[in-house]
């Protein structure tokens, strides 16, 4: 993506219910405004970047862009993982992404031991990459700095 860095936000939706549920991996799905609304050019695959909940502290995240093969998915979705532990479901709050990094390209994978082993290899690799300062710069910038009154559900 010749768009690097990617910032959006939106409200997260429910997703396939998937993420936790089978994958051990919870992620934040976004509606299909904000899919569509990437830029054109996007390549679907595996990136790397900076998240936030409403107004909440910006942690390391991973985001999938694409069809998830595995699943057979007739709708392009985009999946965030955040590299941090929520204690409760955050459906209907302003998720805020910063995609600074691309990881890998979209594959399909034979078992789901096998998609789960390459999803806890993105994660790993994103959690280093974005300790170079070249892309932990942008977990600071302005993108991240929303004021409080326009949070919704005052979060």
């Amino acid at each position: 993506m010749r768009h690097l860095p990617y910032f959006c936000r939106g409200q997260v939706v429910r997703g396939f219910g998937r993420g936790s549920k089978q994958l051990g991996i919870p992620t934040a799905n976004f509606p299909e405004q904000v899919v569509d609304n990437l830029p054109a050019d996007v390549s679907t695959g595996i990136y790397y970047g900076w998240a936030s909940v409403g107004s909440g502290d910006v942690h390391k995240m991973v985001v999938s862009i694409g069809w998830n093969p595995y699943y057979k998915n007739t709708k392009k979705s985009m999946e965030t993982h955040i590299i941090h532990t929520f204690k409760e479901d955050f459906y209907g709050e302003i998720l805020n992404v910063a995609i600074v990094g691309y990881l890998r390209p979209e594959k399909n994978f034979d078992s789901l031991e096998s998609l789960i082993s390459a999803i806890q290899g993105d994660i790993e690799e994103a959690k280093k990459r974005l300790d170079l300062p070249e892309h932990l710069k942008f977990k600071e910038d302005n993108f991240f700095q929303v004021p409080k009154n326009k949070i919704l559900n005052g979060h």
